[in-house]
């Protein structure tokens, strides 16, 4: 297995794909029971390859990250060569992003010493959609990219 399983609820999500997967596969409802019951180790592997199917779509497609805790932010555009970042460090202990409060502050205070920015950008591996993953197990989180588009015009 390439990524992770999908958890329950997103199987329970993506049934209709998951019933045309096995479709895909020769596989009916029926036999689809059985396997189960009877095969469980097949039915597990037939689960892992469409939680692998379905992560490739989605990373392929990622174009934003963000991985915000209480003092950083680590925004990332996903290029196609490239990743590139905007890290925002807030020197202030009693700030903390996270909350609404700790947000607002950072607002209003975002050319502050008490901020600092740092840019770069990393070639991908070998395995683009890997890299992406790996930020995601981080805690990132797939998004539109309206903090690291709004940080690019004010820094760029």
């Amino acid at each position: 297995m390439k990524y992770t399983r999908l958890t329950k609820q997103q199987l329970e999500e993506l049934q209709p794909e998951f019933v045309n997967f096995l479709a895909s596969q020769t596989i009916t409802a029926t036999e689809w029971d059985s396997l189960k019951k009877e095969k469980p180790e097949v039915a597990e592997e037939e689960l892992d390859v469409f939680s692998d199917l379905i992560w490739e779509g989605v990373l392929s497609k990622v174009e934003f990250l963000e991985n915000i805790s209480a003092q950083q932010m680590h925004l990332f555009h996903l290029l196609e060569k490239e990743m590139r970042l905007i890290s925002v460090k807030v020197m202030n202990p009693e700030v903390d992003l996270t909350t609404e409060i700790g947000f607002a502050w950072f607002k209003k205070n975002w050319q502050s010493d008490f901020v600092e920015y740092l840019t770069a950008s990393k070639v991908y591996t070998e395995d683009k959609n890997i890299d992406k993953f790996n930020l995601i197990k981080q805690g990132a989180a797939i998004t539109r990219g309206d903090l690291f588009k709004w940080f690019d015009n004010i820094i760029g």
